[in-house]
């Protein structure tokens, strides 16, 4: 029962996976495009807690870590960019 239920929420993160992929490449407007990349990140790191409870192993918890923290510096640069139109600002001495 609880392989049952776990392989149909790997199912359902895929799917929302593949509409936030619609979501980027119809998105009117790069704030909706960066909000689905944020929501492929949550779902990627939701699908593979869901198969490193499927396999029954703490193997994948490092991954997981990894990927929200490139997930979160992707969003915050992403951000960044949409604000100011630069992602790292240099003063330049004359």
């Amino acid at each position: 029962m609880i392989k049952a239920m776990l392989v149909t929420s790997i199912i359902l993160i895929s799917i929302a996976i593949l509409i936030a992929v619609l979501r980027i490449v119809l998105g009117p407007s790069l704030p909706d495009r960066v909000l689905a990349l944020d929501v492929i990140g949550v779902n990627i790191i939701a699908s593979i807690a869901v198969i490193s409870v499927l396999m029954n192993t703490r193997a994948f918890l490092e991954a997981i870590l990894i990927l929200g923290i490139l997930s979160f510096i992707g969003t915050i640069a992403y951000s960044k960019y949409i604000l100011r139109g630069v992602v790292v600002e240099r003063k330049r001495n004359r």
